[in-house]
């Protein structure tokens, strides 16, 4: 096939370069499906209102915040899992291009509310430096062959469940054991070599560390154009969407306002709760819970005799930040895939893609609490906050993803290939 060159608007030059051919057109939206959006509409509107009144504005508005979340990443299907395997199968750096977005703007927003110290509910935002060792560089090669074999990341995984996709759901269930299994082995893996970790407010100031983000996140923009341009990738596909207005509550948006949607909430998490967004902690709190409900007693384990584990594991879901957020993307994913007629159970599952998502469910539990961190809770909030550990995540991630795209085809899944029309 030949090359094109597809030559963007000037304000387009952060996402788009050049691919072998033209991107294709999208299929216009499905009907609206009113049953599922009723259900999800409802549900969402009943929770917050019983989490506000119940246990305050913070815990409420973190939900709300939440379903934001998952609103914005089903409309604008961010990708970190797909972002990584396009660059690594292909060389197409659009997906890491929009990250650089988000991670810029979350970057400033967050340098912003830290450097002044701005907070709601009586809280204080502040940032803390993840350590560097050998966990970190494992738990966030693991997740990423997880990613790649479970389909999803962490927030991926939620608006994915949220949506529909049953698949998926086998993923959450292998992320919730693989993380309750992290913290029964914990003895085993506490206590590896590591250093302190290093944040750059603490060297240079926020607006020195904000600098320093700004400028390395431009780099990563520059080397994936030029990356791109070597290698003619295919066009990423896209989903179908509505026109006009109805775009906003019915159709894909644009890559790079999902990104900047999702940078604005992930600042708005620091606003309220005065610490980053996360999302894995919640899955070995939820599979705690669920094996006390069954008689048995996790609140034994050395992980969860730490203090804060501790307070975590005695209080309600409701005033967990991490529970509440996770929640609420589940359930805003769904009335954003009920608007746009594309939430449906898929009730055939290929017995190998069934054993992958349960697989790379398992993997990204372990790594994510090896690595202190997720895409979101290690990569987004690391790079936002100065913190060199989230650059470090992002590199052995990287090298992950490599991994497992090797092993992608042994559980009958494909990887995006030069000769594609789309990847």
């Amino acid at each position: 096939m030949s090359a094109v060159t597809d030559r963007p608007p000037a304000g387009n030059f952060l996402l788009r370069s050049p691919t072998s051919c033209a991107a294709p057109i999208p299929e216009p939206e499905a009907p609206v499906r009113w049953v599922p959006l009723a259900i999800s509409a409802a549900g969402s509107v009943a929770l917050s209102w019983y989490v506000w009144a119940t246990y305050g504005g913070k815990f409420g508005a973190l939900l709300v915040i939440g379903l934001f979340l998952g609103l914005a990443l089903y409309h604008s299907r961010f990708g970190f899992t797909s972002a990584w395997r396009q660059l690594i199968a292909v060389g197409n750096g659009e997906g890491l291009r929009a990250h650089a977005l988000l991670l810029g703007t979350a970057a400033t927003l967050i340098a912003l509310l830290i450097g002044t110290g701005t907070g709601l509910f009586g809280t204080t935002p502040k940032a803390t430096a993840g350590p560097i060792g050998l966990a970190l560089f494992v738990g966030a090669a693991l997740f990423a062959i997880g990613m790649q074999l479970g389909g999803a990341c962490a927030s991926g995984t939620l608006f994915a469940v949220g949506s529909g996709q049953s698949s998926i759901v086998l993923t959450l269930g292998g992320f919730i054991a693989g993380s309750v299994l992290y913290t029964w082995a914990f003895p085993l893996f506490d206590g590896w070599p590591q250093v302190s970790g290093v944040l750059l407010a603490d060297h240079v100031g926020w607006f020195g560390s904000w600098a320093i983000t700004i400028a390395v996140l431009g780099l990563v923009v520059v080397v994936t154009r030029v990356v791109q341009a070597r290698r003619n990738p295919p066009p990423v596909g896209v989903p179908p969407t509505a026109k006009g207005f109805a775009r906003v509550f019915r159709g894909s948006w644009p890559l790079l306002v999902g990104a900047v949607v999702l940078a604005v909430l992930a600042a708005a998490v620091v606003l309220v709760s005065g610490g980053t967004w996360g999302v894995t902690f919640a899955f070995a709190l939820w599979g705690a819970k669920f094996l006390q409900l069954i008689g048995l007693h996790p609140e034994t384990w050395e992980f969860w005799q730490t203090t804060s584990n501790a307070k975590s594991l005695a209080s309600p879901i409701w005033t967990d930040k991490t529970s509440l957020t996770d929640i609420g993307i589940i359930l805003g994913a769904a009335v954003a895939a009920a608007a746009a007629g594309t939430w449906k159970i898929h009730s055939e599952i290929p017995w190998r893609t069934a054993i992958a998502s349960v697989l790379g469910g398992i993997l990204m539990g372990i790594g994510a609490r090896l690595a202190g961190g997720c895409n979101i809770g290690a990569y987004l909030a690391g790079i936002s906050t100065g913190s060199l550990h989230g650059w470090l995540w992002g590199i052995f991630a990287l090298g992950g993803t490599w991994i497992g795209l090797k092993l992608r085809p042994l559980f009958g899944l494909a990887n995006p290939k030069p000769a594609d029309s789309i990847c």
